[in-house]
């Protein structure tokens, strides 16, 4: 799913929970962060390339909003690179370790995970074997599901709309 959706989605997900539970505008805010984190820490190294290269710029778009099958050519380099930050980012297993550390240091579950962690199940349905399938068991495996790409045209259309009528919903009921 886009980086945009993401936020989205955990925005809604946040103000139902604060309807149902007391929940601050600081851990609601840090669970959109967290909610986008894993795309936006993918993208590091092409942000690094977009300031430095004269070209870069234009890289780090059309690998934003490549289609599956037209991604931008790019050195094996940064192509492993943007591949093993997107498959860590990416796992149940670095997400669970990560998890089981904050409540072993806090004694509770830390609220804004679930941002990180609602990232990884959306995406696990929402990326094609054949565009960065989302790898849920790295670094045991690289296997990820084959779901829907996220930047088909159609599903965008169906994922906003859906936000919409969530959001109109959610909106009208308070």
């Amino acid at each position: 799913m886009d980086i945009v959706a993401h936020g989205v989605w955990v925005s809604l997900g946040a103000v139902w929970l604060h309807r149902h539970r007391r929940l601050d505008r600081r851990t609601a805010a840090m669970a959109v962060g967290m909610a986008v984190v894993p795309d936006l820490i993918q993208l590091l190294p092409l942000g690094y390339l977009a300031l430095v290269t004269s070209d870069g710029w234009s890289v780090l778009q059309a690998y934003a909003n490549a289609l599956p099958g037209y991604e931008p050519a790019m050195s094996p380099v940064l192509s492993e690179l943007t591949h093993h930050l997107h498959c860590v980012m990416h796992s149940a297993l670095v997400a669970g370790v990560v998890t089981a550390v904050c409540w072993l240091w806090l004694r509770r579950l830390w609220l804004p995970l679930l941002g990180w962690w609602s990232h990884i199940l959306i995406d696990v349905f929402t990326h094609s074997a054949d565009f960065y399938p989302s790898p849920v068991l790295y670094p045991v495996t690289y296997w990820g599901f084959d779901g829907i790409a996220w930047n088909t045209p159609w599903f965008m259309v169906v994922n906003y709309l859906v936000m919409l009528a969530v959001a109109t919903v959610m909106f009208r009921r308070k």
